[in-house]
């Protein structure tokens, strides 16, 4: 038997994990997550409907993109998506955490706000295949309602669309300069950030057809870069670039990063902090209220995810875990990217992903 991969085109995450198993070389079928799949396999193992979901040939569930990577990476031989080298690493991380948690503001308002009638069709097209395109249209439509309706959840409204769309424009530059000099993040080998960003990348703001008509436009290294990505002509190739190097043409991102995403971070630690002392028995939300952030000049509030705070304790963890020499080497890339938002950055509640929970560790 083999590992079976229950995804859709259309979902972010699902694009993240096709890609890294297809250049690992790892031998999989990829099966639709039709409903008849989250009641039968998802929802028993996982206790609620999310995709995608790996199943190994022994029958034993893995869950989320970052678990499932990591499940290949300690259990198979070859080339990591995760540099050896300390500087590397942590970029990558950054980048992993940065794709997943913070480049989903700019994929849901393109995709509801750019594609919106198209995305019905690709919704009904998982759950029915068999359909006729107005069957597909209907049930789309039914069950995309919900996922519209996190775009206000994530801080997209009237006041913060612009600033998303200049935030994401300045982004696609930024990329495309890099991309113009570089295959992927890192040398000629994708890393573990490369992957994070390819799932937003790659399934709403390339395959969604108005938002790839603007990355197309706007950034064709881009485009080239997710074409790559996606269809793999070399699995397990690559190198990191020597003496852990970092390219000057990702240092305008990671300021970035230093500048909308980490300060949110920083206020849901505050926010899971407050919450926890006042809560010590209750099972842990998705989310602790909003969080403001600012973007472009311009302050919303988005909701206090959690495992957005997980994905960050990776990075924060490996930081801390470098030697003196390392850990100087890291100070020096961190300080040419205002980094001490990162460097300074408080975690007084520790957090533990595991049996596909989220809990605060003991």
């Amino acid at each position: 038997m083999t590992d079976i991969l229950y995804a859709a085109p259309l979902s972010l995450y699902s694009g993240k994990a096709r890609a890294y198993m297809d250049w690992k070389g790892i031998d999989y079928r990829e099966e639709l997550s039709r409903p008849e799949v989250y009641r039968d396999v998802i929802i028993p193992a996982i206790g609620r409907p999310v995709i995608p979901v790996l199943q190994l040939a022994d029958g034993a569930i893995v869950q989320d993109t970052t678990k499932i990577i990591d499940h290949y990476e300690r259990g198979t031989d070859g080339p990591s998506v995760y540099p050896q080298t300390p500087v590397q690493h942590l970029v990558a991380l950054l980048f992993e955490s940065f794709g997943d948690e913070w480049l989903t503001i700019a994929a849901m308002h393109y995709r509801w706000n750019y594609n919106e009638q198209w995305v019905y069709s690709e919704f009904g097209k998982v759950a029915a295949p068999e359909g006729t395109a107005e069957e597909q249209f209907a049930i789309g439509q039914e069950r995309g309602k919900a996922f519209k309706g996190f775009c206000p959840l994530l801080g997209i409204n009237e006041a913060s669309i612009p600033a998303i769309e200049a935030s994401y424009e300045a982004l696609l530059a930024e990329l495309n300069a890099h991309f113009a000099e570089h295959d992927y993040l890192l040398g000629t080998r994708p890393c573990i950030g490369d992957y994070g960003l390819i799932g937003p990348l790659y399934a709403h703001l390339y395959r969604d057809p108005a938002s790839g008509e603007i990355m197309k436009r706007l950034a064709p290294k881009v485009a080239e870069w997710v074409e790559r990505m996606v269809n793999v002509a070399a699995p397990l190739s690559g190198t990191f670039l020597p003496d852990d190097s970092v390219p000057e043409t990702l240092l305008p991102i990671l300021r970035r990063m230093m500048a909308e995403h980490l300060p949110w971070l920083q206020n849901i630690s505050d926010m899971l902090a407050d919450w926890a002392a006042d809560n010590a028995d209750s099972e842990l939300p998705r989310a602790v209220g909003f969080a403001p952030f600012t973007m472009e000049g311009v302050t919303a509030a988005r909701a206090a995810s959690v495992f957005s705070l997980w994905m960050h304790q990776r990075c924060h963890n490996f930081y801390h875990s470098l030697n003196d020499d390392a850990k100087s080497a890291a100070d020096d890339l961190l300080n040419r990217v205002n980094g001490g938002v990162f460097q300074q950055f408080s975690l007084p509640v520790r957090l533990d992903f595991s049996s596909h929970q989220l809990t605060i560790a003991k």
